[in-house]
């Protein structure tokens, strides 16, 4: 059985065997502190656009700094394990900057793929020019409205009241 979660490097070594063989390789990153339908189905959709998906996992530090106190609610091994377990992932690597700029330097992927909350000129400018330097296609899949885990965090703490 092939190992799933993996450093940024071993990532960056498979995306240059993907490309030497012709193989698209989608990326993607975020938090994923509490997967849901909507994390499902995205990631779904990522994988669908090449040969293999790989999903870059926010570290914990980077996710306090992009959603505040308390979160996140996993901590970063977990997110990871529960977004390899997921059919459509075929890689995971944790980094621990807010974005995702030197992972991406590293592996080049030949997709980016967000969500349909970002446009292209939403993207943070630094990831966007990384993509531009490496030639990366970058797509964005249309967002499901009703799935949000700041949404599913707000539901339960309502429930605790």
């Amino acid at each position: 059985m092939r190992e799933t979660i993996m450093t940024a490097d071993a990532l960056a070594s498979i995306a240059g065997e993907m490309r030497a063989r012709g193989k698209r390789l989608v990326f993607t990153n975020g938090c994923f502190d509490l997967l849901h339908v909507g994390h499902v189905r995205y990631l779904a959709a990522a994988r669908a656009l090449g040969d293999a998906l790989a999903v870059g996992i926010n570290g914990d530090a980077s996710v306090r700094q992009l959603k505040g106190a308390g979160r996140p609610l996993n901590n970063e091994v977990d997110r990871a394990a529960v977004v390899a377990g997921l059919a459509s992932v075929d890689y995971v690597a944790i980094f621990p900057e807010v974005r995702a700029t030197r992972l991406l330097s590293q592996i080049c992927p030949a997709v980016y793929v967000k969500g349909g909350d970002y446009t292209e000129d939403t993207l943070n400018p630094e990831e966007r020019r990384q993509l531009e330097i490496c030639g990366t296609e970058i797509r964005i899949v249309p967002f499901e409205g009703g799935h949000s885990t700041s949404q599913l965090i707000a539901r339960m703490r309502s429930l605790e009241s």
